[in-house]
């Protein structure tokens, strides 16, 4: 009987221990699962970071984001870091400063921004990333980008229909920090490369600027005289080759395509000056960044995986009544 008893006590002891670690897992989740969940600064303000407006694609995710915040309530503060990562740090202080409750950034490099976003979350501001990706997770909340992968394959199979599946052609090419510029590059190639009778006599960097473009597609230009195409990492790059080569005398001989989805390149398209370009939804990219924030500041979370890519879509001489603003309309 007493062996008995003392199997009984060391069974009693034995579940004792198992109540008090399964009680002590349970706070360590609640606790974690506490520390997590950002509450803000403590103001009412949103700031959006972005590049230079004078981009209309920055500009309209600007302003949709700014739009979308009001209307839940939110004090906003735009300002632009001008692609350059020394302002953007300044920038996110400022934030921080000023006690903003989330922080919507469209940023200025995909290693160059991790630091300013993890002081923001030491801070306890959540911060919402669009159109770029950095290279680190779990520290933004979200990092909400157009499929640009997709979206540059999607209009380089116009390129080649455009071109007849031959010839020579040339390649602008965005900033190297910027990781979009290398995937819609790889993109374009996944599809072009596959045609043996196209071929690539000239890349170049023009870093997103259309007077690059300019100035770059007049070089390739003279350099090489049958091109017949020019592949654009980006709307704004191309509206310079199309000026480019309409000052060659070679305006509607030359397929050129873009990718964002611009007024400019909308007009260069209906012109038959493009041939066309992959829109990236902007400003729906940058009202979703918005209406998580909202959430996420409210039950602490997205309820969304922190990396969202979405769909662009194909613009041609097809479809192109249906845009405006970087906004498309079925």
């Amino acid at each position: 009987m007493g062996k008995f008893k003392k199997v009984l006590a060391l069974v009693a002891s034995l579940c004792m221990m198992a109540m008090l670690i399964a009680g002590c897992g349970a706070d360590k989740k609640a606790d974690n699962a506490g520390d997590k969940a950002l509450k803000g600064g403590g103001s009412n303000i949103i700031y959006i970071i972005t590049p230079s407006h004078s981009n209309p694609f920055f500009k309209t995710e600007a302003d949709a984001a700014a739009a979308k915040a009001k209307a839940l309530g939110y004090e906003v503060k735009m300002v632009s870091h001008d692609d350059d990562a020394t302002k953007q740090s300044e920038l996110f202080e400022n934030a921080i400063s000023d006690k903003a409750a989330a922080i919507i950034c469209d940023n200025a490099g995909a290693d160059a921004t991790v630091a300013a976003v993890k002081k923001a979350r030491e801070a306890g501001i959540p911060t919402f990333l669009i159109d770029r990706e950095i290279n680190a997770s779990g520290v933004a909340i979200s990092q909400i980008v157009a499929n640009n992968y997709q979206g540059a394959k999607a209009i380089a199979e116009a390129f080649v229909e455009k071109m007849g599946e031959k010839g020579e052609y040339a390649e602008l090419l965005g900033k190297e920090s910027d990781t979009n510029a290398g995937v819609r590059s790889k993109a374009f190639h996944e599809v072009i490369d596959q045609y043996k009778d196209m071929k690539m006599v000239a890349q170049q960097t023009a870093n997103w600027e259309q007077t690059e473009g300019f100035q770059k597609t007049e070089t390739i230009l003279q350099s090489n005289p049958n091109i017949k195409g020019i592949i654009c990492g980006n709307d704004t790059m191309a509206v310079g080759a199309v000026a480019a080569v309409k000052n060659a005398g070679l305006q509607g001989k030359i397929a050129i395509i873009g990718v964002d989805g611009s007024d400019e390149a909308a007009a260069a398209i209906k012109a038959g000056d493009m041939t066309g370009t992959a829109l990236q939804q902007a400003a729906k990219i940058a009202e979703m960044a918005v209406e998580q924030a909202d959430k996420y500041l409210k039950t602490g979370s997205t309820g969304l995986d922190e990396k969202q890519l979405v769909d662009c879509i194909a613009i041609t001489a097809k479809n192109v009544d249906k845009l405006k603003t970087f906004v498309y309309k079925e």
